[in-house]
Parts: structure tokens; C-alpha cells; sequence
């Protein structure tokens, strides 16, 4: 039985669906990327993040991006953060651990009664109302006059299912150490409950 997932959150241009490591996705939708290959899906639940690959073809299908990638500061961050408060208060998700990287934001949230699906779009479409709120969305420069900035998240996001406590506590391993891996401080976010067990 599924108990919680762990969502992982893209920034528009941090992995793309050919990405040479592998990624999740069917197809390429980007014209611009297309020409760096077909979508690499691979069927593993696992990360595929530490996989040896061709760097210098990610940077150069990087750079062939419309818009430059997504790199949110430590400001935006807060102001990420303050989006999913928002929905959390509101539609009653639990969140047991939570980092939100410059390129990506991990989330291990308890099964609710919403698809995993339906929160990861909930959480980006959060996300973005508070960074243009604040005036923070990083990509509004490049919006035509009376018209929304380009989401700055990826298209998708991925899902990890937690079948038991000792995924659950794993996977809030990682994504607690996870900004140590980037030589950045713990995070530390209000809207965080601590996981005792599964009740």
C-alpha cells in the first residue's frame, strides 16, 4: 500500500526528457531539444542523478533553450516556500520533509486523497502565484506585454511511491541531506511535520 510519495520538482531547463542520464518522459516537446535526440525514459524509481554522462551535451542542449535556465536565488526560495504554506494550509497535505535547490524542490508528502500528480501541479501553480506576487518570478522579463511569464518549472514532475516507514524515512533522509550535497545549510521550513510513524 502506498503511504506517501517523494515528489521531486524540475526548474524550467535543470533536466530534460533526453537528458543523457535517462529521464521519465514519453517524448521531446521543445523544438530546440529535439535535435539533442529522442526521450531517454527509463523505467527505474531510483535517481538517476549520479549516472555517468556526456556533460558538455547537457550544457550545450542547455544552452540551446529559449529562455535561460532557472536558477532560483535564496529570496525566491522563501517565496517558494511561502506559496506552498498556501497550499497546504488549504487542502490539508502533509509534508514530512522539503528542500527547495536553486534548479529543483524535493517533497515527501503523506498519500492524501489528491493524485501526485494533481500536488505537484498544485505546488508549482502555488509556487508561481507567490513569485509573481512578490515580484520574484524569474522569467518575467521575458513575458510579451499583457501576457503571464513562461512557467518557470519543467512541464512534468516525477514521483517516487513510499510503500512502507522505511522508505518514508529514507527518502526524508535524502531530501534533508540534500542541500548538503550542494554545500548549502539545512532547510528548515514552518510548514515541515515531523514523521514519528505511520498512523
Amino acid at each position: 500500500m502506498v503511504l506517501g510519495h517523494h515528489l521531486i520538482i524540475s526548474a524550467y531547463g535543470f533536466w530534460f526528457p533526453n537528458d543523457p542520464r535517462g529521464s521519465w518522459s514519453d517524448f521531446v516537446r521543445a523544438w530546440e531539444l529535439a535535435k539533442f535526440g529522442e526521450a531517454t525514459k527509463v523505467e527505474t524509481r531510483r535517481s538517476v542523478a549520479a549516472e555517468p554522462h556526456d556533460r558538455l551535451l547537457r550544457q550545450e542542449a542547455k544552452e540551446s533553450l529559449k529562455y535561460p535556465a532557472v536558477n532560483f536565488s535564496g529570496v525566491q526560495a522563501r517565496s517558494i516556500g511561502a506559496g506552498f504554506a498556501k497550499y497546504i494550509e488549504r487542502s490539508g497535505v502533509i509534508v514530512w520533509a522539503c528542500s527547495i535547490l536553486p534548479d529543483h524542490v524535493h517533497l515527501v508528502v503523506r498519500r492524501h486523497s489528491y493524485e501526485a500528480e494533481k500536488m505537484i501541479l498544485q505546488f508549482k501553480g502555488n509556487a508561481t502565484a507567490r513569485l509573481n506576487k512578490d515580484k520574484l518570478h524569474p522569467l518575467a522579463e521575458f513575458a510579451e506585454p499583457g501576457e503571464s511569464a513562461l512557467s518557470p518549472w519543467s512541464y512534468h514532475g516525477w514521483k517516487v511511491f513510499l510503500d512502507s516507514e522505511s522508505d518514508i524515512r529514507r527518502a526524508i533522509r535524502y531530501v534533508e541531506e540534500n542541500p548538503l550535497k550542494e554545500r548549502k545549510p539545512r532547510q528548515t521550513w514552518s510548514f515541515v511535520t515531523k514523521f514519528t510513524r505511520f498512523n
